[in-house]
């Protein structure tokens, strides 16, 4: 049985589950496309190939296997995405919340079965179907849930809109004993520069007390002030536009001071070195262009 722990996004990483980019199938049409970057490579020609994102992310498992944690795959879909384990589910302290995702996705929730068997199915959660949720716009912060929405009224208009107030909601009730926050983040179908997909694209925390934050992410500054008066503004590294584009937002930590990041986030990880992390730096460009990265890949199933 697996004895399912996360409250932070941070604290020691034990077991998790990594997407997969094998047989990840043929370029998508431009109808087919989820999100504006993926449209973006789709028209340009550089959308990323099978074998560029397969060993990206086997550069990612090594360094999990390096700080031993326990790696879960999925199981092989022919000619399907099953990078972003994040999608599809996430752990609140002991509980499996599987997501309400995309109906063209729902296989990938299939291809974790062997691994939420292993868990008390008692603990083991499925919205109904008002609620839309996803992992990459769930964020925890010890006694904290941080959930990125979108509260426009042409919410339905947008595919790039994965969280809905009734999912806010939903946590909100699950979990009566947290302080739940959510964010109106910005959307759009159209420029990738000014859409942030999930939370992660414009904030997450890293270590004991820091984050990584895009000011512009938020509809509403007083979403943005609310972080900036919680983390305090000198322990937050502020992107800019481009770097959010690049998803600089979207590492992942092992631990407290273990930060995976993109090779060429120099910036970043330097501020990162300079702030006693250590940044273990992978390629992983070519995943970014399907706007979704490290944290994006990783669904953690338990930390310390």
């Amino acid at each position: 049985m697996l004895q399912l722990n996360v409250k932070n996004e941070t604290s020691r990483l034990r077991a998790v589950v990594l997407g997969s980019a094998v047989h990840n199938g043929p370029t998508p049409t431009i109808e087919e496309a989820y999100d504006p970057k993926s449209l973006e490579h789709i028209k340009a020609g550089t959308y990323p190939v099978e074998s560029d994102m397969v060993a990206e992310m086997e550069a990612f498992n090594a360094v999990l296997q390096k700080y031993n944690v326990t790696v879960f795959r999925p199981e092989m879909i022919e000619n399907y995405n099953q990078i972003f384990a994040r999608d599809i589910g996430f752990v609140i302290d002991d509980i499996f919340v599987k997501s309400n995702i995309l109906p063209d996705r729902e296989r990938e929730l299939d291809a974790i079965q062997y691994i939420i068997d292993q868990m008390d199915p008692n603990k083991v959660v499925r919205p109904p179907e008002e609620v839309h949720i996803e992992g990459g716009d769930v964020m925890l912060w010890n006694d904290h849930i941080f959930i990125g929405t979108y509260k426009g009224s042409d919410y339905k208009d947008y595919i790039t809109a994965r969280t809905n107030m009734h999912g806010v909601e939903f946590i909100r009730n699950l979990f009566p004993n947290k302080i739940v926050k959510e964010f109106d983040l910005v959307k759009s179908k159209i420029e990738a520069r000014d859409n942030a997909l999930h939370l992660d694209c414009c904030f997450q925390p890293v270590g004991k007390d820091k984050g990584i934050i895009y000011r512009r992410g938020f509809r509403e500054e007083a979403d943005y002030r609310y972080l900036v008066d919680l983390f305090g503004e000198e322990n937050l590294f502020h992107i800019e536009r481009e770097e959010m584009y690049y998803m600089n937002s979207n590492v992942f930590s092992i631990d407290t001071n273990v930060v995976v990041s993109e090779k060429n986030f120099t910036r970043l990880n330097n501020w990162l070195r300079s702030n006693g992390f250590v940044v273990e730096e992978i390629p992983y460009a070519e995943i970014a262009k399907q706007e979704g990265l490290l944290r994006c890949s990783t669904l953690p199933l338990i930390r310390d």
